[in-house]
């Protein structure tokens, strides 16, 4: 059993905050019936519609691991209309940045629909080591 809300955002529609005021304004359905309970537990073989259209439970994930140029900021989108790294991938799945990388840095970062991979690489409870190395110039 899994939160209502984690499972929309692992399914990839949208994030899990998101997800979460979808169910406060009865947009989710879960097995035909309006859910607008936080934390409301369903199993994988619910049926679950957002909106009007219905998730998909058996997905396909999509990783990508690319080099992060100068000027372009990890995120999904930008209020300043910025080139975000979202831009930089060719896919009509909704994707999303795991980690982040500055603005002016330059670096590999993951790129996945997948929200359990996301959430093991970066919750600190997973412990799991990362490296970073940093060249830079001047002081």
């Amino acid at each position: 059993m899994e939160r209502l809300q984690k499972r929309i955002a692992n399914l990839g529609y949208c994030s899990r905050r998101k997800a979460e005021e979808l169910i406060i304004d009865n947009k989710v359905k879960v097995n035909g019936n309006i859910v607008n309970e936080l934390g409301f537990k369903v199993k994988t073989s619910d049926e679950i519609e957002v909106e009007g259209n219905l998730l998909d439970n058996n997905k396909s994930y999509e990783y990508y691991l690319l080099y992060k140029p100068t000027g372009v900021i990890t995120s999904t989108k930008d209020e300043k209309d910025r080139k975000t790294v979202i831009d930089l991938i060719m896919t009509n799945t909704r994707i999303y940045p795991i980690g982040r990388l500055d603005y002016d840095t330059t670096g590999i970062i993951l790129l996945t629909n997948d929200g359990e991979l996301a959430n093991l690489l970066m919750h600190p409870s997973s412990k799991i080591d990362k490296q970073y190395v940093a060249r830079v110039n001047g002081i």
